[in-house]
């Protein structure tokens, strides 16, 4: 290790070794989007289906937790952590022209450390602090409370990255800039009020944020900060490899020669995959090479907006707030010709009307529609006699009790499709998919793998997020006196209704949930809210969840292959109630 550090090519190589468990096990994988959108008020599986991923979105669906589920995710981390380390503790090795020189470089494993850790105690609570090389295996380590980890590592970590960081251009890379460092000090700082009820770092939260949100409004003179003017530029494929509100972002790469990638064939960015309705399931809609290499493509998704996440983009007057249809797909075109036969008019309640209608390739296939759309009505009153396959908001959510519909009555019951509201509910595969996450640009390995994912960026903080930042963080500094402003500032960049009054904590939650939805915030804001001290507010939005929620389930297993290895079998070391 310190021969490869003697030289600034050998020393760069420590600084990469870095990235390699970020990359491998954190963004773009379904594991770190289910840990951090994942058992939340926002998301169910897909067709709220009883299968074995509900133990990964309904705190593990009553089942003793499979504590190994963690476990890529708890190597990983700690190997990125003594990556760090390594390149921390041997930097001095490496011939820089100056101290500058080395700071600048350094600074990276400084950001990524934090990172790191910043994930650790969110996932885990209370972790191990390890700040040097280690050499020596402890089969008994101590763990450290998160607030100690904040004070001592996490923060001095992103401050120092702050100080030395290049300042980068507008359209930051996988490497960190300045802006990144700031973002993530706002960030990590309000994360603190939920250790702490002095709220100590609440200020500095809202300092940081407000640095940037000056120079974003100043046109980004000193640190790039920016803010796409309109939402819809924001997840424009033109502007995702170089996004300019990204304040950091991950990159996939292929190799030039069509062969291999950066992160691996298996290890590509699928995050546009976890969000798609299973649209297969109507024949309109075939599963083949050109679908999955079209924007939004392969139908594997896993999340489900659940009902409270639909209903937060309801506004007060009764509309719907634009970033619903920007940010959600609700109508598919058929991609192969199909026929209505008496199966399928049978299966989806279709009037006789429809049987024998044919659906060409490009036809209307699919249409989600919501209570709030322009002549919703209309298109209720007659949606079992239209050609392409109507789905209701009222069919698959209950409009009281922010459940999903498992059960459905038919209008026009044949055998095996009752109208007792006994049968199974087919009209809940099919759902509005988010496409923050969609790309028509993908790595095809194979033509029998057909495609291994997208190459596109994927966001770990934006500028919209410091906005929401600062709102909260207003509160607990300035009882919010400030926060309607900024929380303002998000809504008329999208165009929605502007708030009025003092905002309280639910509103800037309401708010993250709208604008943040699928972008790894959610677990962490709820736990720092306090929405998963008790059932109450999970029982409020999302009763599904909440009937298999118990308070230390804000917290994961430590994986049991870890503990295992551990003194005494390492009992002492796991989280309370696993």
């Amino acid at each position: 290790m310190e021969i490869t550090a003697s030289t600034l090519d050998g020393y760069q190589t420590l600084i990469n070794q870095c990235y390699f468990a970020m990359e491998r096990y954190f963004y773009g994988t379904d594991n770190w989007m289910t840990l951090t959108e994942g058992n939340t008020d926002l998301w169910t599986y897909q067709a709220n289906k009883s299968t074995s991923w509900t133990q990964w979105f309904w705190f593990y669906a009553g089942a003793a937790p499979n504590t190994t589920y963690t476990n890529n995710w708890w190597n990983g981390t700690y190997d990125g952590i003594g990556s760090c380390n390594n390149a921390i503790a041997l930097a001095d090795l490496a011939p820089f022209r100056s101290e500058d020189d080395r700071n600048k470089v350094v600074a990276e494993a400084h950001f990524l450390r934090a990172i790191y850790y910043f994930n650790a105690v969110e996932q885990f609570g209370e972790v191990t602090l390890i700040t040097e090389p280690v050499s020596d295996i402890d089969f008994h380590p101590e763990r450290t409370d998160p607030l100690t980890v904040y004070k001592e590592v996490i923060i001095p970590d992103l401050e120092f990255a702050f100080q030395w960081l290049p300042v980068g251009d507008y359209s930051t890379t996988t490497r960190p800039t300045q802006k990144a460092a700031l973002g993530f000090l706002a960030k990590v700082c309000l994360q603190t009020v939920e250790y702490d009820e002095s709220k100590e770092y609440a200020a500095k939260a809202l300092e940081y944020a407000k640095m940037l949100i000056e120079d974003s409004e100043a046109g980004g003179t000193q640190y790039n900060a920016y803010m796409y003017p309109t939402y819809d530029e924001v997840f424009a494929e033109e502007n995702n490899w170089a996004n300019k509100e990204a304040l950091w972002k991950h990159r996939w790469y292929s190799g030039e020669d069509g062969h291999g990638s950066s992160n691996g064939n298996y290890k590509l960015n699928r995050n546009n995959e976890y969000f798609y309705c299973k649209v297969t399931n109507f024949g309109a809609r075939v599963d083949n090479q050109e679908a999955r290499l079209a924007w939004g493509g392969y139908p594997s998704g896993i999340f489900m907006p659940s009902q409270h996440l639909l209903n937060l983009y309801v506004q007060r007057d009764g509309s719907l707030d634009p970033r619903f249809h920007k940010s959600f797909q609700t109508e598919w075109d058929a991609n192969s010709e199909y026929t209505w036969d008496e199966a399928a008019v049978n299966k989806y309640d279709r009037e006789s009307s429809v049987l024998g209608q044919t659906l060409e390739v490009g036809d209307k296939a699919i249409k989600f529609i919501m209570p709030q759309d322009d002549n919703y009505e209309d298109e209720a009153a007659s949606k079992l006699s239209k050609p392409y396959l109507v789905v209701d908001y009222k069919d698959v959510y209950h409009d009281e009790n922010n459940n999903i519909n498992m059960t459905y009555a038919y209008s026009n019951p044949s055998e095996g499709y009752t109208a007792d509201g006994a049968s199974e509910n087919l009209f809940n595969y099919f759902y509005p998919s988010l496409t923050k996450h969609n790309s028509s640009n993908y790595y095809v390995a194979n033509e029998s793998k057909k495609r291994n994912g997208n190459l596109n960026a994927t966001f770990m903080m934006r500028m919209a997020e410091v906005y929401l930042i600062a709102a909260e963080a207003d509160i607990y500094v300035n009882g919010g006196s400030g926060a309607l402003a900024y929380i303002n500032k998000t809504r008329e960049r999208a165009g929605a209704d502007l708030l009025s009054g003092t905002p309280n904590l639910q509103d800037v939650l309401d708010e993250r949930g709208r604008e943040l939805c699928g972008e790894y915030c959610r677990f962490y804001d709820l736990k720092r809210t306090g929405m998963f001290d008790d059932k109450t507010y999970l029982e409020e939005t999302h009763p599904d969840l909440a009937q298999f929620f118990k308070p230390e389930y804000a917290l994961r297993p430590i994986p049991t292959t870890y503990s295992a290895t551990l003194e005494d079998g390492g009992s002492y070391y796991q989280n309370p109630g696993y």
